[in-house]
């Protein structure tokens, strides 16, 4: 019978078999392998299933499994050394983190004068040298340049007549707003109304805490005057620990942010883009008299970067 329903499924035209419906077999104790899949198939589709499960997980999280308690008493003491020897891993590779922060202050250390000449040229306090200007282009931009050199040659005197009667552009005009278009994780904080202010960003720096002094470090956004506020630098500071929590120590798993600080903003009347204006229409129970309210509300901004939750 198995051999004439094979031979009539080969016979069959691939076009007749797009309208035949496939019934599942009924399920058997001897099929486990294949609920296992579809049970499997089922959790992956269903993000509920998932997350009940996930739940369940970390309600499970540090549990006694009950293996400990199986064990010998003597086994159980060497355990428990293994434990110590553990903890002590731990504050070593706490150590280790606090060298590591140590290394980030000296090469900071480093790289500063380079970034002050950045900051310098952007803002138009120190224009480069020819030397420092020039720049060795691949062979690639070696390509596109030449295609282009004829273009610019011909456009070249007009040009020219254009940056006299033009006044020159000082440093590099909305560099840090570049920026911030350009990388993801700050463009999604931008938002349309904090593009000018952005454009009187001068400078980013980075502070760290001073040696001996519990790790740390902060966020230094310098701004040249404008009407929007008064401030000239505006911080953010991350507090960190570094080392195992005595309750817990082998969940330690490097530094760690604990809390983070940000700062006053003195908004210019009016300029505060962090909050918005709304009008609600409400109307009277009993009179029936409908009245305009106006309420100040919470406002999408990449400034809402330095009023962060305490904690």
């Amino acid at each position: 019978m198995a051999d004439i329903d094979n031979k009539d499924q080969a016979e069959m035209d691939p076009a007749d078999m797009e309208d035949v419906e496939e019934v599942e077999e009924e399920e058997t104790g001897e099929d486990e392998n294949s609920k296992a899949r579809q049970l499997t198939v089922q959790m992956m589709q269903n993000p509920q299933i998932l997350a009940a499960l996930q739940e369940r997980l970390d309600g499970l999280n540090g549990s006694p499994s009950g293996y400990m308690e199986s064990l010998p008493k003597v086994v159980k003491r060497r355990v428990n050394a293994l434990k110590n020897l553990q903890v002590k891993c731990a504050h070593i590779e706490a150590k280790f983190y606090e060298e590591v922060h140590e290394l980030e202050r000296k090469y900071a250390a480093l790289y500063q004068p380079l970034f002050d000449k950045r900051s310098d040229i952007v803002k138009a306090a120190y224009e480069p040298t020819d030397e420092e200007c020039e720049w060795k282009a691949d062979e690639e931009e070696e390509l596109t340049v030449s295609k282009q050199d004829e273009m610019k040659e011909k456009a070249k005197l007009e040009e020219e007549k254009k940056d006299e009667e033009k006044e020159d552009p000082k440093g590099i005009p909305e560099f840090w707003l570049t920026v911030f278009k350009n990388v993801d994780l700050l463009s999604d904080m931008l938002q349309e109304h904090d593009e000018p202010i952005l454009k009187h960003l001068q400078d980013i720096k980075v502070k760290f805490s001073d040696p001996g002094q519990p790790m740390s470090f902060t966020l230094e956004f310098h701004f040249e005057p404008n009407d929007f506020f008064t401030n000239t630098v505006l911080t953010k500071t991350y507090k960190m620990r570094s080392e195992p929590d005595e309750s817990d120590p082998f969940s330690f798993d490097g530094p760690e942010i604990m809390s983070c600080t940000g700062c006053t903003i003195d908004w210019t009347k009016g300029k505060n883009v962090t909050l918005k204006t709304i009008k609600k229409k409400q109307k009277h129970k009993g009179r029936g008299t409908v009245r305009t309210v106006t309420k100040t509300v919470p406002n999408d901004s990449f400034f809402n970067f330095f009023t962060p939750p305490e904690g």
